[in-house]
This record gives C-alpha cells, structure tokens and sequence, in this order.
C-alpha cells in the first residue's frame, strides 16, 4: 500500500502546485505540468496562475507571440500547449476530426472538402477573417447542408473544412479579443506551418504522447493514458511498450506506471508538511489526470497537497468568490481565496467554466455554497 497523502502531494509536485513553477514562464508552466484544457472558460488562466502567478496580460501575450496557443489535440479537444508540443499536438488529433465523418453521412465528398479548403486558404492570404467574411469571400464553395445537417449539428461544410485545415497546421483559430475565455474567433494563416518538418509517425506520435502523459503525471494506469488519449487497448498498448514502464502496486487492485527513472525520486519524496492552498478550474489538469481526491465536485475547487479541500464559484453581481471548505478555515486558506479573487477581479472579470456557463446558469451552486459556509 502506498500512502495516501504522499502520492497526493507526489500528484501536486509534478503538476508545479508545490509553489516550484513561481516565476517560469507561461511556456514552462505548461511543459511541466501538461496541456491546459480549455472550452472556452477561465481554467487555462486560473492553471497559470495557480502554479506561477502569471496574469493574464502575460498569457494573452504568450498566446500572441505563439509561445503558448490553444490547438485541437488529444482526442481533437482543444488545449492550450506550450510552442515546443504544437506538432505533436495537431498530430496527435488528426485522427479524432469527427465532423468529416458527419459530413460523409449528409453526402459530402472529401474532393468537395478539398476544393473548400483551397478556397479558404486563398480568401486568408488577403488577412485574416470570420467565419461570415470567410462565406463570403469563398462563394460558392461553401454549400448550406439543410434541415439534416442542422439536425446533426452541421449547417454548412465550411466547420468541416476549417477543422481539417487547423489539425494540419495550415491555419490557426485567433480569438477576436485575444482571450481564451471566449469563443468567437477570426481564422489566419499559419506560416510556418508547426507540422512542416515534423517527422514522426503516427505510432511514434503516440508513444511521445504517451511519455509527455506519464511525465506530467505518472504514476497513471493504461486506463488513464487511453481516456486522455482517446486510443483504444491496443493501441495504447502499443504507444507504451517502447517506454518501458515501472509499475507501481498503489493498492490491491490498482496498478499504475512510472517512466523509467521516478520510482526512485518519488520513493525519495517527501510531502510538505505545511498546508498549500490552489484555486483551480474544474478541468485543470490536475482533475483530468489521475488523482486520489476524495469525493466529487461540481464547479471549481480548492486543493491543498493534491487532495480537494473545498469548492468555489465566482460571483458576478457582488464579485466575490463564494467558497465552502472541508477542513478547518485558516488564514493561509482565507488567503489564497482572496489571492484568487483579487485575480479574477481586476484581470478576468469573471470565471466561467466553460463557454455555456453563465451568472444565471451558477446562481443555485453559488447559493448552495454560501448556505454550506454559513452552517460550517
């Protein structure tokens, strides 16, 4: 058996939530603790500046110097990737562009796709543009798919034309202010394209997402790997025999893998001893890689060491925080929920969990967790 507390503050280590990020750049965040998920909510800022205390200002800057940017990758979900990984990234989704295979069903060929994508290119060497700039200026090559493709979530063939063209690295998707937290966006050409002189092949591409996976993680399970990932058992399989795994007995019935080489440094690992607080979004990665919290969540939570100490949800008409522990309040808690606060405050405005969330949609949560706190 392995000590609960130690794997949980193993877990917080390696995700830089150890207070060993502070200063590194938005980049490095990100290379370390792995790609920031991202559905057009406020958890790409909030994982930058738990772990490093970069501002926004800093992450949008990154975000235009290309240092950093949000890409379709694993499984084809967008993520924010550092510039180092965004080959692999795009190569890793390319398999998971779902809306070609709708598109197929309402009788739309892959020529048709092809004569569309080169008319997309063609109207974005003039600059970039929206969507509606980019019906216009492609004319007819933008077809209407009727009441069948609205009934399948496809209106036209120019979404399908545009996910091919980002998963290949010709363009990229720039956000109309420049922010993560929003989603209405211009399309530009990317040049260089990040795939140009990528060489690896789709089997070698997993097995580097697979080292990326254990390295920001690990110990995880195959199981974990393949929910990241999107691959099925075999193909797992085959993206981590050539890594050579070190596996890890965590409980009776719970196997999970090391990379060759962090049995020892975790075996050597000790787990602080006094209390560190985060405020994350609820799809940091923290959550969406293998962790032993206890209990589940709704909205976004507070950790300390790698285990859930509470919850929280930001309110907009009084901008506030409204957050109910766990554990015991203190002042270092108390801190850290103002720290996050202050944050959102003067830099985000607000902390949506994702594109869809809304003041109305978290009014009965943020109650909810107002009542908890009072009767704590």
């Amino acid at each position: 058996m392995i000590d609960a507390s130690k794997l949980r503050g193993w877990y917080a280590h390696r995700q830089g939530l150890d207070g060993s990020l502070e200063g590194k750049s938005p980049a490095e965040v990100l290379q370390r603790a792995g790609w920031a998920r991202s559905v057009g909510g406020v958890s790409p800022y909030l994982t930058l500046f738990a772990r490093a205390g970069i501002s926004r200002e800093q992450a949008d800057g990154a975000a235009q110097k290309l240092q950093i940017y949000e890409l379709p990758s694993a499984r084809g979900c967008t993520y924010v990737l550092p510039a180092s990984d965004f080959a692999l990234g795009l190569a890793a989704g390319q398999a998971f562009t779902g809306e070609i295979k709708t598109a197929a069903k309402l009788g739309v060929t892959e020529k048709e796709i092809d004569k569309l994508c080169e008319a997309v290119i063609a109207a974005l060497e003039k600059g970039p543009l929206n969507p509606d700039g980019l019906r216009e200026a492609t004319d007819k090559a933008v077809r209407n798919l009727g009441d069948e493709g609205k009934k399948k979530g496809l209106t036209t063939t120019l979404p399908v034309a545009l996910g091919e063209l980002q998963a290949s690295g010709d363009i990229r998707r720039v956000p109309v202010n420049g922010r993560f937290d929003q989603q209405r966006y211009q399309y530009a050409l990317w040049r260089p394209n990040p795939l140009r002189s990528f060489r690896l092949s789709p089997e070698e591409v997993q097995t580097e997402l697979a080292r990326k996976f254990f390295s920001w993680i690990g110990p995880a399970s195959t199981a974990d790997f393949q929910r990241f990932s999107g691959l099925g058992v075999k193909a797992a399989k085959a993206a981590l025999d050539p890594l050579k795994l070190e596996p890890i007995e965590i409980a009776p019935g719970d196997q999970r893998f090391f990379l060759r080489g962090d049995r020892p440094k975790f075996d050597a690992f000790k787990p602080a001893k006094v209390p560190r607080y985060s405020l994350l979004g609820s799809i940091d990665s923290l959550f969406q890689l293998p962790t032993p919290l206890e209990g589940a969540f709704e909205g976004h939570a507070i950790v300390d060491r790698g285990k859930l100490v509470g919850v929280w949800e930001y309110d907009l008409p009084t901008e506030s925080i409204a957050w109910a522990p766990y554990v015991k309040k203190d002042k270092a808690l108390q801190e850290a929920v103002t720290r996050t606060e202050e944050f959102v405050q003067r830099e985000l405005g607000d902390a949506r969990s994702f594109s869809l969330d809304s003041p109305k949609s978290r009014a009965p949560r943020i109650m909810a967790l107002r009542k908890a706190a009072a009767n704590a």
